[in-house]
């Protein structure tokens, strides 16, 4: 499909979720079209900048739209207009496919997985403005793209995708296509692995011959879809092999888990395709203090560490970090994912006691039994407290400790967000005093 600046202009176009995406969808197109908004959260509209564009729900059905632009976190098939949506898939487009109207000719970078999106898309954007690239970080990670400024011919994106947003994007391509890992996720929404896998796998489908793929070659769910499908982009194996060359080289201590370093496997491997320079590569990695809630490191002494990993909500996301220690005291808890199962063996888990928090205990009940030592707690502060007595009377082991809180869960049945449930986190450490606790140790 040829497409063009003037792709979504003088149409009628409702925008359907105002939440940072559909905000800005609605102010990157209002100037040239017929907008109208709506958002099951009727009260978002007190906002007198949109309030005199607000639709009511019945005058919907009675207007005509060129198409629909939805928000990422609008489920169509558990919404206010799921009949409407369902009846009208072919006009539903996603911010990204407004976007790639406007800028299909920049260097565009799409990053996608089920774990680790935005620390990768993260570091590779430090790392092209280190190689003094003007390049923007937008998507999933927080930043709508479409409220970019100021952008030229050189300008190069950087986007992190979730599944939803490809899933439901009609035009958006990409140069260069980054999946970086798969396991069972949203199947509450995308109703099964196989839908999930497709959702991702749209990016190499929707790409041309001189375009770049990076796959995990161990990856047997994409591995499986690679072998059954026609993908014209240059495939490129990416594995743990491309930072092994350089040894001593990586000295921070971040990228010691086997889960960042399969993600810095495809950081090597795109700088490669794209010429960057190995010593500003290394002098970015070296510094990289990782984002927030992701495997964060609040508090360290000789004997014990403290990381906060909010932002895992499945187990696929805890496992890597939990090999990766030595004797482990996990808080986990929350609202599991549908056909999450924590896949490690009982002789892995030999070092690990789990803190099991919230209201959904039976769950992890059920995947912990026989396997390692779990104790139930009421809630997260519950947890934290004897969490800090065991820790002090572990003094006889000369294993070095570390208290993980990875809650392999959505965190909707106590906090908003994942960022709240870490901001809580870290509030209740200071509150017991967990910096004294652990110097003193």
């Amino acid at each position: 499909m040829n497409v063009s600046r003037k792709f979504f202009n003088n149409k009628k176009i409702l925008i359907y979720g105002m939440g940072k995406s559909g905000f800005s969808s609605y102010l990157f197109l209002k100037k040239n079209n017929y907008i109208n908004l709506y958002d099951d959260r009727k009260e978002i509209f007190k906002n007198r900048l949109v309030k005199k564009f607000f639709l009511e729900k019945n005058k919907i059905f009675k207007i005509k739209f060129d198409y629909i632009v939805i928000s990422p976190g609008i489920n169509v098939n558990k919404c206010n207009l799921t009949n409407y949506l369902k009846k009208n898939s072919r006009i539903i487009v996603t911010d990204l496919d407004i976007f790639y109207s406007n800028y299909s000719k920049n260097k565009i970078i799409t990053i996608t997985g089920t774990n680790g999106k935005s620390t990768t898309a993260k570091l590779l954007t430090l790392i092209l403005k280190n190689h003094k690239k003007d390049v923007r970080l937008c998507g999933n990670i927080g930043h709508p793209i479409l409220l970019e400024k100021n952008i030229s011919k050189k300008t190069i994106f950087v986007i992190e995708a979730s599944s939803y947003q490809i899933d439901y994007s009609k035009i958006f391509k990409t140069n260069y296509a980054i999946i970086l890992n798969i396991s069972p996720d949203h199947l509450e929404r995308h109703g099964s692995l196989n839908n999930y896998v497709n959702a991702k796998f749209k990016l190499l489908k929707s790409q041309s011959k001189k375009d770049f793929a990076y796959i995990n070659a161990k990856d047997k769910y994409l591995h499986k879809k690679i072998k059954s499908s026609k993908v014209f982009s240059k495939i490129i194996n990416v594995n743990l092999n491309k930072i092994y060359k350089f040894g001593k080289k990586i000295n921070n201590p971040y990228f010691l888990t086997r889960g960042n370093q399969e993600n810095l496997s495809f950081i090597f491997s795109i700088c490669e395709t794209l010429n960057l320079k190995n010593k500003n590569i290394l002098k970015i990695i070296n510094k990289f203090k990782g984002l927030k809630f992701r495997q964060e490191i609040i508090y360290k002494s000789k004997k014990v560490t403290c990381i906060n990993d909010s932002k895992a909500t499945s187990f696929a996301s805890s496992i890597n970090i939990l090999k990766s220690l030595q004797k482990v005291f996990w808080l986990v808890g929350g609202i599991p994912k549908l056909g999450d199962k924590f896949t490690l063996k009982k002789s892995e888990c030999k070092n690990i006691n789990a803190y099991i928090f919230g209201k959904k205990k039976n769950f992890f009940v059920k995947q912990f039994k026989n396997k390692l030592s779990f104790y139930c707690f009421k809630d997260l502060k519950e947890a934290i407290q004897k969490t800090l007595d065991d820790i002090k009377n572990s003094n006889n082991s000369n294993l070095h400790k570390t208290i993980l809180f990875s809650p392999s869960a959505a965190s909707f049945d106590s906090f908003n967000n994942f960022e709240e449930r870490g901001e809580y986190f870290n509030f209740l450490l200071k509150k017991y005093k967990v910096k004294k606790i652990i110097n003193d140790f």
